[in-house]
């Protein structure tokens, strides 16, 4: 151990440890089968972020002998999305920032309208949620390819006071894109890195 003159290292070190705040990431409908991209938003964020991941099939306990497209949406609507949104809160029971996309963007938003402890939620390309007539308790944003027809309207964001953004040329999928990749994992770090400062 070094000495330094006057101090005494073994009585007055003090740790410093900052903490890092708890990102839950939740996948689109395929889960961690389709979603190596889920790994770019992880290479920019778990420097700063303590994060969680729930594989969307597993949390709605969708289970499909043959993974088509139409079988995996036919499970989500027939027991799959509210198993998840059960699940969800289940497992997540202190307040955390969400990152979720399609179908699980879906789960966050209904979650946290039973109760889910969310500080922030970015869905992205969220099924179905148009049919809700509130916004949950949280600072949330609701981001859409423009070219997705799932997105809703206008009026309906501004009816339950949500943050919707549409992102030009894009369609249902622009979550796996690099460049909304870099770009939403950028407004992450800045919502983190300004609350450092």
């Amino acid at each position: 151990m070094m000495k330094f003159p006057g101090t005494n290292l073994l009585n007055k070190h003090k740790t410093i440890k900052v903490m890092a705040e708890k990102l839950v990431v939740i996948s689109d409908k395929w889960g961690a089968k389709k979603g190596l991209w889920i790994a770019s938003y992880f290479g920019y964020l778990q420097q700063y972020y303590d994060i969680v991941f729930h594989d969307c099939q597993q949390l709605g306990n969708v289970d499909v002998s043959i993974s088509s497209e139409e079988n995996i949406d036919k499970a989500f609507q027939e027991k799959g999305i509210d198993s998840a949104v059960s699940n969800l809160i289940k497992k997540e029971t202190q307040q955390a920032h969400y990152l979720a996309f399609g179908t699980g963007a879906t789960v966050v938003y209904k979650a946290s309208l039973k109760g889910l402890p969310a500080k922030t939620i970015t869905a992205i390309s969220a099924l179905g949620i148009e049919s809700e007539e509130q916004s949950p308790n949280a600072d949330i944003k609701l981001i859409y390819g423009e070219c997705d027809k799932s997105k809703p309207g206008l009026k309906w964001a501004k009816s339950v006071g949500a943050n919707l953004k549409i992102v030009p040329n894009f369609g249902h999928t622009l979550y796996s894109d690099e460049k909304i990749i870099s770009e939403i994992s950028l407004e992450l770090l800045e919502n983190i890195t300004k609350n450092l400062v």
